[in-house]
């Protein structure tokens, strides 16, 4: 099986440049299943019915989540909607009584494919439960069907977590991928004998001349005057898609990871 997973969408340019170079990387690499991150398609922080519908006519099939996810009240929309909820999820390890699920088990071709998505809590600011119990826990619930392979988003600031979790995982999910920070990481690889998949972070699909998507205009008096970060994502301008396709066996453990990018102008 081969899986392609795109890094965080954020803004309109991101949703511009995945519908401009998704269809010709499904060509190309004709995987059998397509995931995103969505959690800043709006604007740059969080999502809403039309901005998760515009990724879904783009050729993203599933998608995934992070911190942001409820910052706009259209969110609640998005997990309630009949067609939408099939289709995303948040961090699992979210607490309290909320709307849509951790974890969703897929049907591709004849597989069964559990994505799940947690929260890291390392230098984070959201008040979540411990996102490692939370995937022994899951694996340990009766899922039906049995998965034939778990993917794991981990979206999360600190690289140490990121990859305290992927040894956490490995042997146990086919891949585990990092997303939040929107700068792509130089360590996909397989981790040691565990047939896991793994990379810090993906990156982004966004503003590629601004600092993590956002313009600098905005972004540098919040380091160099201590003033509140505003989130101004250009519509135009130079952009990049970062991805990763993964190829897993029979066995439902990964064999390779690959890592993309792709560079144009919006």
């Amino acid at each position: 099986m081969k899986i392609l997973v795109l890094g965080d969408v954020m803004g309109k340019i991101g949703r511009r440049a995945v519908r401009q170079v998704l269809p010709d990387l499904k060509a190309e690499l004709k995987p059998d299943l397509t995931i995103a991150n969505a959690e800043n398609a709006a604007h740059g922080k969080g999502i809403t019915p039309k901005t998760l519908r515009e990724l879904m006519e783009a050729g993203v099939e599933f998608m995934t989540s992070g911190n942001h996810v409820w910052d706009r009240p259209e969110a609640f929309d998005c997990f309630q909607d009949p067609e939408l909820s099939g289709k995303i999820i948040r961090p699992a390890n979210w607490p309290g009584d909320l709307p849509g699920q951790g974890a969703k088990m897929l049907t591709v071709g004849t597989k069964n494919v559990l994505v799940v998505n947690l929260l890291g809590r390392v230098f984070g600011k959201n008040l979540v439960d411990d996102p490692f119990r939370a995937f022994d826990d899951l694996l340990k619930t009766a899922l039906t069907p049995k998965p034939d392979l778990v993917l794991v988003d981990f979206h999360a600031e600190a690289t140490s977590e990121k990859q305290a979790f992927g040894w956490h995982a490995a042997g146990r999910a086919a891949a585990v991928w990092g997303t939040h920070t929107h700068v792509p990481t130089a360590d996909a690889r397989l981790l040691a004998d565990s047939g896991t998949a793994y990379i810090t972070d993906v990156g982004m699909c966004g503003y590629r001349d601004g600092i993590i998507g956002v313009s600098r205009e905005t972004a540098l008096p919040h380091y160099y005057r201590s003033l509140p970060m505003r989130v101004e994502v250009p519509e135009a301008g130079e952009a990049t898609v970062n991805a990763i396709v993964i190829e897993t066996d029979s066995r439902g453990q990964a064999r390779s990871i690959t890592q993309i990018i792709r560079n144009l102008t919006i």
